[in-house]
């Protein structure tokens, strides 16, 4: 017999409405036994019928073989692009999951003398780290417009986030982040015109998604990270 799990965080906990009573006393979904309890079942259910078969021929067969024959779910990792998405200003980015090393609240930004300029805003500490702070709504030329854009939730928290390649290590502050999301290569599309040429510039392409019990859908733009390495490193020289 299947068990339905019961997801109240999704409508009344954190990522809903938030009017679950409990938040007074657990202050996030993930403190309370409810959520505990899905995730032990989650991890704890029975694989459903063909599951290991399916996953079999999934791992065995070459990157040029077809595989429409298997469910949806089996997308092909090559296939699928793991981001994390986070709002500057009016525009939603996104930048391969695997660059981004962390958020942390906002701290104070130390500036360097002589060196710094729009893009390149100073140090700042992380867990005792010194890091150098850039702004990439400078370097992408994202403007903050007239009216501010709607968040995800009533309160929007402004977080600074840390992403690493290679051992080169740089934070910037966002508006806004939502977190990891999977998307399959095809969505994406052609740039619109109506980004800047600069962001156009750094953008590989552009993707549709909509945020869980959100009416609407934003365009986002999937950033090209080696690129914004590259020129990250050459604005702070």
């Amino acid at each position: 017999m299947t068990t339905q799990v019961e997801s109240c965080w999704n409508v009344i906990g954190i990522e809903g409405d938030r009017t679950c009573a409990e938040l007074a006393t657990h202050a996030h979904c993930r403190n309370c036994p409810v959520y505990s309890a899905a995730g032990r079942y989650l991890l704890e259910r029975p694989t459903p019928e063909k599951y290991r078969h399916e996953w079999t021929q999934l791992l065995a067969e070459s990157p040029t073989e077809k595989n429409s024959h298997l469910p949806t779910y089996a997308l092909r990792t090559k296939e699928t692009l793991t981001v994390v998405i986070f709002r500057l200003h009016q525009e939603w980015l996104a930048l391969p999951a695997q660059v981004f090393k962390e958020t942390t609240p906002p701290s104070v930004i130390h500036t360097l003398p002589h060196r710094q300029n729009q893009v390149l805003r100073g140090l700042i500490n992380i867990r005792g780290e010194l890091l150098l702070c850039v702004s990439l709504s400078h370097l992408l030329n994202i403007e903050s417009g007239d009216t501010p854009r709607q968040g995800l939730s009533p309160v929007s928290h402004s977080r600074m986030a840390v992403i690493e390649k290679a051992g080169n290590a740089w934070v910037f502050p966002v508006d806004e982040i939502y977190g990891v999301h999977r998307f399959h290569r095809r969505e994406l599309r052609d740039a619109f015109k109506r980004l800047t040429q600069t962001t156009q510039t750094y953008t590989k392409g552009l993707f549709s998604w909509q945020p869980l019990n959100f009416p609407t859908s934003h365009t986002v733009s999937y950033l090209d990270d080696e690129l914004l390495f590259t020129s990250l490193a050459r604005k702070a020289q």
